[in-house]
C-alpha cells in the first residue's frame, strides 16, 4: 500500500507497537493520528486525562524528531478519520484492539464509515498476549476462573516486542502537526496533583529500575504500602507507554540469572500481569460485567444508599485508619495501593454495604492508572459479585489488614496525621488508647465492623439460595487469589 494511517489509542509508544509495526512494514508513507473525543467518557478523570495528554505530548516530540508529524484532531472518530483519508490519500487505517464496549462500538461505527469511503479497517492484537478467544477452556468457553486460565496462559510461548517504527523517508503531508490541547480545549480540567514522568522514555526507564532489583522481592513487598515494591507500571500501561511484550522480555530476563528465592518474586510479577489479562478476556467475552454484576443474581443484593457513608468513604473519614489514609493518598496523588485498593473496596461493600459500583466510578474519576477491565474485575473479585471471585463470607477486617500491612503504622502516619503520635500498637484501632482519642481530631467510626459484617451475610444470603457456610465466630482475613 502507498499510504496507511495509523491510528493511536492507548499505544502511545514507537516500540513494541503492533499496529504501527505493521504499518511501517506494508505501507511506503505511514500518518500518523491520535483524536481526542468530545466530550470524554464519564469515565475519564481529570488526572488520567492529564497524564495521557503528557504522554501523547512525548510521542509528538519523538515522531517530530524523526521528521515525521503526528496530527491531532478533535471529534468523532468515524468523521475524523474519513475525511482525513481523503485529503491524505490513504487506502487503509490501523489500529490496535481495544477491550472496553464503548471502544468497541466505536470500532463498528469506524469501519461502516471507512468501508462506506472505501478505505480498509484493520484491528490488531496489542495490549494482551492472548486475547478472548485464544485462550479456551475444555468447554470451548472463556475462562471465568483465574487459576486455570493461569495454568493455560504459562506454557504458551510469548511473541518477542514488535519491531520498533521508523518513519519512511517519502514526504509527509503538508498540514502541520498540532500540539496537544491543554485545559478545557482538552476536554477537562488540570490535574489536582503532581504526576509521574510520562511517556515511552519514563516507563522504559520505569521498567528497568524495577527488573534491575526490586522484581526479586515483589513477593514479600508488594502487600506492603509503607514499601517501596510496587512496579509502578500501571500508569503507563493503561497509557500504552510500554508494550506487555517489552515487559515479558525484561522479566524472563530477570528470571534468568534469579537466585530460587528471588525468582518467586519474578514468579508473583507474573501472575500479576496475567490476572490483567485474564480481566481483559472477561471484559470483552462478558461485556455485561461494565454495567452490572458478572452473577446477575447479585444484582438483586439490597445495597445501602447512605450517601453520607459515601462521602465519608471518598474523603478518608470513615473513622478507620488504614481505609482513610488508603483514600487521602489516592485523592492526593492519583494511585493507590494494590492491596490498598482490596481494603478500601472491602469496606466500602461488606462493611458500608455501599453498591461496589459507586466505588467502581470513584477509583475511575481518580486513578492515573484507572483501567475499566482491571478495576472492574478488581472490584467485583472484593464485592462477590463477580468471576472468579472472593466468597461473599470472605469479609477484610480493616484493622487486623492495617496491622498486617502497616505494622509500624507509617503509612497511616503519613497520611492521617492526626494519628502521628498514636503508638504502632493502637494507631490502627485508635479508640483504645482513650486519652489520645479524645484528644485527636480524628473522625468518629461511622459504622461498626463487627455489626456490619452480620448484616452483610444476611444482605447476600438473602439473595443466594443454599445453606450458609460453616464459619468460625472470627472473623475471616483470607488472603486474596496469589497475584491478585
Amino acid at each position: 500500500m502507498n499510504v496507511v494511517l495509523h491510528w493511536f489509542r492507548r499505544d502511545l509508544r514507537l516500540a513494541d507497537n503492533t499496529s504501527l509495526s505493521a504499518a511501517g512494514r506494508c505501507a511506503g508513507r505511514v500518518l500518523p493520528v491520535f483524536i481526542l473525543e468530545e466530550p470524554p467518557g464519564p469515565e475519564t478523570g481529570a488526572a488520567r486525562r492529564a497524564f495521557l495528554l503528557q504522554t501523547l505530548e512525548s510521542l509528538r516530540s519523538r515522531l517530530a524528531a524523526q521528521g515525521c508529524p503526528l496530527l491531532i484532531r478533535s471529534g468523532r472518530a468515524e468523521e475524523v478519520l474519513p475525511r482525513l483519508c481523503a485529503e491524505s490519500g490513504a487506502e487503509a487505517v490501523f489500529a490496535n484492539k481495544r477491550p472496553e464496549p464503548r471502544a468497541q462500538a466505536r470500532d463498528r461505527r469506524v469501519g461502516e464509515a471507512l468501508f462506506s469511503a472505501g478505505v480498509r479497517f484493520q484491528l490488531f492484537k496489542d495490549a494482551v498476549i492472548w486475547e478472548e478467544a485464544e485462550l479456551l477452556n475444555q468447554s470451548d468457553r472463556p475462562y471465568t476462573v483465574f487459576t486455570p486460565y493461569a495454568k493455560a496462559w504459562k506454557p504458551r510461548a510469548v511473541p518477542p516486542p514488535r519491531p520498533a517504527f521508523k518513519p519512511g523517508r517519502r514526504p509527509g503531508p503538508s498540514w502541520p502537526a498540532e500540539p496537544p490541547p491543554a485545559g478545557p480545549a482538552a476536554g477537562g480540567q488540570p490535574p489536582p496533583h503532581p504526576l509521574p514522568p510520562a511517556g515511552e522514555p519514563s516507563a522504559l526507564a520505569v521498567l528497568q529500575r524495577f527488573m534491575a532489583g526490586p522484581v526479586y522481592e515483589y513477593a514479600a513487598r508488594r502487600d506492603r504500602p509503607d514499601l517501596a515494591g510496587t512496579s509502578l507500571l500501571s500508569p503507563h500501561l493503561r497509557a500504552g507507554a510500554i508494550g506487555i511484550r517489552t515487559i515479558l522480555r525484561a522479566l524472563k530476563l530477570a528470571w534468568s540469572t534469579a537466585t530460587p528465592a528471588q525468582a518467586a518474586g519474578c514468579d508473583v510479577f507474573l501472575d500479576e500481569l496475567i490476572w490483567r489479562e485474564f480481566y481483559q478476556q472477561v471484559l470483552t467475552n462478558f461485556p455485561h460485567v461494565a454495567r452490572g454484576a458478572f452473577r446477575p443474581e447479585y444484582d438483586r443484593l439490597a445495597w445501602s444508599d447512605n450517601q453520607g457513608h459515601f462521602q465519608a468513604w471518598c474523603q478518608g473519614q470513615t473513622g478507620y485508619p488504614i481505609v482513610d489514609a488508603a483514600l487521602r493518598c489516592l485523592n492526593a496523588t492519583g494511585f493507590m495501593h494494590n492491596r490498598l485498593r482490596m481494603i478500601t473496596a472491602m469496606f466500602l461493600t461488606k462493611d458500608l454495604l455501599l453498591n461496589w459500583q459507586w466505588g467502581e466510578r470513584y477509583f475511575m474519576q481518580q486513578l492515573v492508572d484507572g483501567d475499566l477491565a482491571a478495576n472492574n474485575g478488581g472490584w467485583q473479585w472484593c464485592a462477590g459479585t463477580g468471576t472468579d471471585a472472593a466468597p461473599y463470607f470472605r469479609i477484610f477486617n480493616p484493622v487486623t489488614q492495617g496491622e498486617k500491612f502497616d505494622p509500624d503504622g507509617a503509612f497511616v502516619r503519613r497520611w492521617v496525621p492526626e494519628l502521628a503520635a498514636f503508638p504502632a500498637g493502637t494507631i490502627h484501632q485508635p479508640w483504645t488508647d482513650s486519652r489520645r482519642y479524645a484528644q485527636s481530631q480524628y473522625p468518629r467510626r461511622v459504622i461498626r465492623h463487627e455489626i456490619q459484617r452480620a448484616r452483610c451475610l444476611a444482605m447476600f444470603k438473602a439473595v443466594r439460595p443454599g445453606p450458609r457456610p460453616n464459619l468460625s465466630a472470627a472473623d475471616p482475613d483470607l488472603t486474596p487469589p496469589k497475584g491478585h
